[in-house]
């Protein structure tokens, strides 16, 4: 089985992606759904360039759930270009980063000639998977497990379905362009870069680099670190962003010393103001893996 039919039957079903406003959120359903209850079959779409304002219908739980999307308008139809995924901060969605800095995002990925999908992950604080938050940066490992010994039965489903709905909205984007999936990039700022991380190490083989933004939640003793030792990184964090410094510096040191492909990247900026501030050099970074 290749691997693009793997991942088609991953998400495989009937999954139909629309360009609307976005809908006013349903309740979730109380079952626990499996990947495969997630499944899209590959459908006719639009393959509209420039910047787009989406929806489809998230199956486990029967929701229109929205996402954002740009393609650069230059784009002619039959080249297979890089993606990215941008996965945003906790109570953000999916158009905050899009639109921040006057479309700072779109603006360097038309200028660099990528696509960028920017999902939910199902609500605004579903964290894409990843259970920590503020304490629990990298170096406390105390916070960290306390943390992951509180998630009841509903935050688990609900941290599962914001990773499934991130990947769905990746494989339909993906098949609808014909984007490159061996130059699909992962970037996430805040509670984005604890996505990003989750992420990184649950798919490696899915991700050409990785962008963390001050987001260092990773607990130093559970992460599988070896699974991204050949992934390259590129983590950036903010002086002023004083909850999440300490640990990115403390993670950057010991990232350094373990023979992984990685880089950091200080800027003197807050931990909302430097989002912009780096922007310019992680579409550096991953140029030179494009």
């Amino acid at each position: 089985m290749t691997m693009r039919r793997s991942l088609l039957l991953y998400i495989g079903a009937l999954v139909v992606a629309t360009v609307a406003d976005l809908p006013a959120q349903a309740p979730p359903a109380p079952a626990v759904p499996t990947a495969a209850a997630a499944q899209p079959a590959v459908t006719p779409r639009t393959r509209a360039t420039g910047d787009q304002r989406r929806q489809y219908l998230f199956t486990p739980t029967g929701q229109q759930l929205p996402y954002r999307l740009f393609v650069p308008p230059t784009w002619d139809g039959k080249t297979s270009l890089p993606i990215i995924l941008m996965l945003h901060g906790g109570g953000a969605n999916e158009n905050s980063y899009m639109d921040m800095s006057d479309g700072l995002l779109p603006k360097l990925a038309a200028q660099h000639g990528y696509i960028v999908v920017s999902p939910l992950g199902f609500t605004p604080l579903g964290a894409f998977g990843n259970p920590l938050r503020l304490p629990a940066v990298y170096g406390e490992s105390a916070a960290a497990a306390t943390q992951r010994a509180a998630v009841t039965p509903t935050r688990q489903r609900e941290l599962s379905l914001s990773e499934l709905d991130v990947i769905t909205v990746l494989d339909l984007v993906t098949e609808e362009y014909g984007a490159d999936r061996s130059r699909t990039f992962l970037a996430g700022h805040s509670m984005g870069s604890g996505g990003a991380w989750h992420l990184a190490a649950r798919y490696p083989e899915r991700w050409r680099a990785v962008a963390p933004m001050s987001g260092p939640f990773i607990d130093a003793t559970t992460y599988p670190f070896d699974l991204i030792r050949k992934l390259p990184v590129f983590m950036t964090e903010g002086t002023g962003a004083t909850p999440s410094l300490e640990g990115s510096r403390t993670l950057a040191k010991f990232m350094r010393g373990g023979n992984f492909v990685f880089e950091y990247l200080e800027v003197d900026g807050n931990h909302g103001s430097m989002v912009p501030m780096v922007w310019p050099r992680i579409f550096e970074f991953f140029n030179r893996y494009k």
